[in-house]
């Protein structure tokens, strides 16, 4: 399987995708009728990664850099 997003239904519907946004809709097409998919993201752009650890999306203080822009204490 190629793609650094697989998606992967119960029904047997499994499919590779290079961005986000298609895996995203491959999800919402199966849940809307009825399937429960779900995904894999094995790879997202460095830029993407390092953004999500400073804002601290990952919930491990260790992980934040509360002197970005991105960093959200709210959470």
């Amino acid at each position: 399987m190629h793609g650094e997003t697989v998606v992967e239904c119960s029904c047997g519907f499994e499919a590779g995708f290079d961005r986000l946004r298609d895996a995203r809709e491959a999800v919402d097409a199966h849940e809307s009728a009825g399937h429960d998919a779900d995904w894999d993201i094995r790879r997202v752009a460095p830029g993407v990664e390092r953004a999500g650890e400073d804002a601290g999306v990952c919930g491990r203080p260790e992980c934040t850099d509360e002197a970005s822009p991105l960093f959200r204490d709210d959470l």
